[in-house]
């Protein structure tokens, strides 16, 4: 074959092309994932206006002798309803169809995250895309891309298609430390799980401090939901959720370059 019937290498793609980013099991795990947050997360809301205080130990208001003292106490705002019915599910005051939602839905997250856990570790997607390498993790590094963030630079061509150390930190934090912290403290707060698992509760310090960690772990997630939408809008919102509908996303261009005024 002579040199002129040789096939051309494809050409890298670069700003402006339209490329495969996200694979159909992370847009399915994505928006399973934000259902079920946002139904446990509004049910969540109903649960805690049933008893709006949180505690350390075992006990809570409930402790033999005397109640221990609650380190949140919302029971005076909103004459005892601090969450207004707008965001609860339900939208009227019913504990019990609070927990209905919360636990069916609660099956669905775990086993979504137990099936994407499973699927990022057999296709390597874990080691390749969201665990920091050790460069990234250096100060310098770190403070380099807050700065980038905090200026609106975005990353342009191929490097729009990484994910830079903030994203990584973030999407780890979510997949390890707040959606297995609700899960397993959720499961600690069931009495049958107590009898089942007697460990998990000595794991998270009583069932009361289960309770403050679930909380806790919940607004994480409220948090890392604003920062995210916050950075989907500065990024291109039409760009960004058509790459989480349908996979494919535009490169952004990289910016031209500062020509010279002429003499």
């Amino acid at each position: 074959m002579s040199e002129s019937e040789t096939e051309t290498p494809p050409a890298e793609p670069k700003g402006g092309d339209l490329v495969r980013r996200h694979s159909l099991v992370t847009r399915l795990w994505h928006w399973t994932n934000l259902v079920a947050v946002t139904v446990m997360l509004m049910s969540g809301l109903m649960i805690f206006n049933a008893h709006p205080r949180l505690y350390w130990g075992q006990y809570g208001s409930n402790a033999p002798g005397r109640p221990d003292p609650a380190w949140l106490d919302l029971s005076g705002v909103n004459d005892g309803v601090p969450f207004p019915p707008w965001i609860t599910i339900p939208s009227h005051y019913s504990l019990a169809d609070a927990r209905l939602w919360h636990f069916a839905f609660a099956w669905i997250l775990g086993l979504a995250i137990g099936a994407y856990l499973l699927w990022s570790l057999i296709s390597g997607h874990i080691k390749r895309d969201l665990a920091p390498k050790l460069p990234e993790l250096a100060p310098s590094h770190v403070w380099h891309d807050i700065k980038d963030h905090a200026r609106l630079r975005f990353p342009t061509g191929l490097a729009a298609l990484r994910y830079n150390i903030l994203q990584k930190l973030a999407y780890g934090g979510v997949l390890f430390v707040l959606l297995p912290g609700v899960i397993l403290t959720g499961l600690t707060m069931s009495p049958g799980m107590n009898a089942a698992l007697p460990l998990l509760v000595d794991l998270f310090g009583g069932r009361q401090s289960a309770r403050s960690l679930h909380f806790l772990c919940a607004f994480g997630l409220v948090a890392f939901f604003f920062v995210h939408i916050a950075m989907v809008v500065l990024a291109g919102p039409i760009n960004e959720v058509r790459s989480m509908l349908t996979g494919w996303y535009r490169l952004p261009r990289e910016p031209e370059p500062m020509r010279e005024d002429a003499a």
